[in-house]
């Protein structure tokens, strides 16, 4: 079996792997922050990053969850690593941004973040703060999930098929899941363009 095959069954593999009842969680999760007028804040780096804005778009847009991202101000955030440090970036934001017990954080990351071994350390202490003020906590991982899955209120784990392929497969996995929690009956407020169009 080729390389393509072999991606694309691993695909169907990984989607009977998640746990549709953690999709639901956290759709159930998501909906209770709306109606508590709480805000969603993305987290994520690499093509987590890039995960995160197009989620503000589309939760602020779809679902009508007022939803921001640190890594969409490259000003900011570029003054907090060079004042700061990089570890300290976001958690220093969502400080700013005065996150509080009504909020959510949604992380993307491949690894969910290891203090212990130093990757995503921005990540595990943005947790450690909404943790400790009450925040809900959000994910899509892959791996083992990391520190992401371990203190979610609902953490999707993108099952790893292949050590060569975990990034990929996690990445493109997180954009399926937040698609279809965005634009789950329960959260979706407003109707979608090309759903309109007849």
């Amino acid at each position: 079996m080729g390389y393509v095959a072999e991606f694309f069954a691993d695909a169907k593999t990984i989607i009977d792997a998640i746990d549709i009842n953690i999709v639901e969680k956290m759709v159930d999760e998501i909906v209770a922050i709306r109606e508590n007028g709480g805000r969603l804040f993305f987290i994520g780096v690499g093509g987590g990053a890039g995960h995160a804005s197009h989620a503000v778009n589309d939760f602020r847009k779809i679902a009508g969850i007022e939803s921001y991202t640190p890594t969409d101000n490259v000003s900011e955030l570029t003054a907090r690593i060079n004042d700061d440090g990089w570890e300290s970036a976001f958690v220093n934001w969502l400080k700013g941004s005065r996150l509080n017990a009504k909020d959510g954080i949604f992380v993307f990351s491949v690894g969910g973040g290891n203090a212990e071994k130093n990757v995503s350390v921005n990540i595990v202490s943005s947790l450690q703060y909404a943790k400790e003020i009450g925040a809900k906590v959000f994910g899509v991982v892959g791996r083992d999930g990391g520190y992401t899955a371990q203190v979610a209120d609902a953490c999707v784990v993108i099952p790893p098929i292949r050590s060569e392929t975990v990034t990929p497969q996690a990445e493109a996995f997180q954009a399926v899941v937040w698609h279809l929690v965005v634009s789950h009956p329960k959260l979706q407020k407003y109707e979608m363009k090309w759903e309109s169009v007849k």
